[in-house]
């Protein structure tokens, strides 16, 4: 399966991202990654203008990165409590009911490697939808089985009950071979598209669990020619996107 047009993995890449907040509505973006970044000032000039961007830190700014408003930490606290972010984040580690490790690899008493901790994970995947982005697909990433549950899943949140089911979603995991998302009768991970290049044996392959497969997996949506020239011209001009998601 090869790509019919001159768009870059990492493109597709920032395409799947940006989809993420298709239809999310006046919801405050929260893009933790360079490729997530161009996914969400894509998505707000293009099909998700009431899409809200921020400085990271304390202010609501707009496509120029001009500050627009004050985003004070209280305020921050009830859009974070109430569903009103979605919220792209990196995983060490990712299960196949979307159970996200950042805060150590081994036995939580004696880890084999100390990572970020667990930061905020709990708290955004409880209260406002979550995706993710895994720039490299590997069995590293992709286990059956996360060594410590950081950012929580599906199986998890359900057996914590309603408090924890209330805001929790995950609408998709994007990485570097294709789209996943939890759209099955049980949200175990489903692979929902392929990027151009790509198979599902190598998905699958690069994989530490069975996918749920559909009957015919679509390769990832082609950009607009108004996306790409967003992407390459205006959003990131440099190209940082490649060093990322290097070409094939």
């Amino acid at each position: 399966m090869k790509p019919t047009s001159t768009t870059t993995r990492a493109e597709y890449c920032a395409i799947a991202c940006a989809d993420a907040w298709l239809d999310g509505g006046e919801v405050l973006a929260s893009p933790m990654g360079l490729i997530p970044s161009i996914g969400a000032r894509l998505a707000k000039r293009t099909f998700s203008p009431d899409l809200l961007l921020t400085d990271g830190e304390a202010m609501i700014v707009g496509l120029d990165g001009a500050v627009e408003g004050w985003l004070p930490y209280r305020q921050h606290l009830t859009m974070v409590t109430g569903g009103r972010r979605h919220v792209m984040m990196g995983a060490s580690q990712l299960d196949r009911f979307g159970n996200q490790n950042i805060s150590c690899i081994g036995d939580w008493q004696q880890p084999a490697r100390q990572l970020l901790g667990v930061r905020g994970a709990p708290v955004n995947t409880l209260n406002n939808p979550v995706s993710y982005w895994v720039p490299k697909h590997s069995k590293r990433v992709f286990v059956a089985r996360v060594d410590m549950v950081s950012g929580v899943g599906y199986d998890s949140a359900a057996a914590a009950g309603p408090s924890a089911t209330r805001f929790h979603r995950i609408p998709r995991v994007v990485s570097d071979l294709g789209v996943l998302d939890f759209e099955t009768a049980d949200h175990a991970m489903r692979l929902a598209s392929v990027h151009p290049g790509v198979t599902v044996e190598e998905v699958q392959e690069a994989t530490g669990f069975p996918l749920v497969l559909p009957d015919e997996v679509p390769r990832t949506r082609e950009p607009t020619a108004t996306e790409l020239r967003l992407i390459r011209t205006v959003i990131d001009p440099d190209g940082l996107r490649e060093r990322e998601v290097p070409a094939v």
